[in-house]
């Protein structure tokens, strides 16, 4: 009896399948590169076109930006080392280099920190201010007001969008005396208001009520936001627990809300460094120069032709800004 045999005439055994390929691909072990994206060099062409389209399109804000920004930037740089004056402006290579003697000179003028003592009056009064009743209006859109929620949203942040202009003349008409609404209200009540924007000692705070209440809205919707990421289930938890509302606010919503506070507070304090159109659309820096602002006195610096002074001063507000950022972030971080 003979073996059974293939077809070429050896002996039949186990019949091994061809190896099975996906179509297009090649059967001699060859890989096209990571993945499916084709040859390494043709993912590095691909990657080079990419990168050009990218550089193309940043073109036009680049140019943008380096003419009116990084060039600003570095001549204001130039000009606080230099004598700098409008007359200057003509023949700009023939000004002087006087070094750190234009912010020597800013630092001993007398106006000068008087506009210092009154900003940092105004942030260290104001912000707070300002927070607080942020906080507050946005705990009550979150939690206490249930009708007409978007109304009250709505009103609160109208001050922020308003023209200071249209702000200035509801707030001259509020506390100008006599007549304002705000002493006649308080007349009803046996109190004789101030002069609020005639009297040193009352002006700065008049300027700060109006700024909180204008800028109040923005740091508001922040908050709110911030509120509503609160997961509901920890305060159910704490309620479970016994904790009362404010215990509550307290050990679990401000611990939580703490990234949103260094978010705020961060943004608030910068603004109200360099606040600017209060005094000078409300007071004009007075009465006494009771109002001026840093921001203020050097723009006055500006508009008397002392470049290289405003430039000076410009900087040391520069520098202001980033200390308290600084200090902010230390004071907040470490509990983020």
């Amino acid at each position: 009896m003979t073996a059974q045999t293939g077809t070429t005439g050896s002996p039949a055994g186990p019949v091994t399948p061809p190896p099975v390929t996906a179509p297009g691909r090649p059967t001699n072990g060859s890989s096209r590169g990571a993945g499916d994206g084709g040859s390494p060099g043709r993912v590095g062409s691909a990657r080079r076109r990419e990168g050009r389209a990218a550089w193309i399109l940043a073109i036009p804000f680049c140019l943008l930006f380096l003419a009116f920004t990084a060039w600003p930037v570095v001549q204001s740089l130039f000009m606080s080392i230099t004598d700098t004056k409008a007359r200057d402006l003509r023949h700009p290579f023939s000004v002087n280099i006087v070094g750190l003697d234009n912010f020597t000179k800013a630092l001993s003028d007398p106006t000068f920190r008087k506009a210092a003592g009154n900003t940092a009056y105004f942030v260290l009064v104001g912000m707070p201010l300002t927070l607080v009743v942020a906080l507050a209006a946005a705990v009550a859109l979150d939690k206490g007001i249930t009708r007409f929620r978007a109304v009250f949203r709505l009103g609160f942040y109208m001050p922020v969008i308003t023209s200071i202009v249209a702000v200035a003349v509801v707030w001259r008409f509020l506390l100008q005396d006599p007549g304002g609404l705000i002493n006649t209200a308080l007349g009803w009540f046996g109190i004789t208001g101030p002069n609020w924007l005639g009297d040193p000692n009352w002006s700065m705070p008049a300027l700060i009520m109006m700024a909180s209440w204008r800028n109040f809205g923005t740091a508001m919707i922040i908050f709110l936001a911030g509120l509503q990421a609160v997961p509901a289930e920890l305060h159910e938890a704490a309620a479970i627990d016994g904790a009362n509302a404010w215990k509550r606010f307290r050990h679990v919503t401000m611990p939580l809300l703490r990234p949103t506070l260094l978010f705020v507070m961060v943004t608030t304090a910068i603004g109200y460094l360099q606040f600017f159109e209060e005094p000078f659309v409300m007071t004009k820096g007075g009465p006494l120069n009771s109002t001026i602002s840093l921001s203020m006195y050097t723009y006055q610096q500006f508009g008397f032709g002392n470049y290289g002074l405003a430039s000076a001063m410009s900087y040391i507000i520069f520098v202001v800004i980033a200390i308290v950022t600084a200090l902010q972030f230390r004071l907040l971080r470490e509990r983020t």
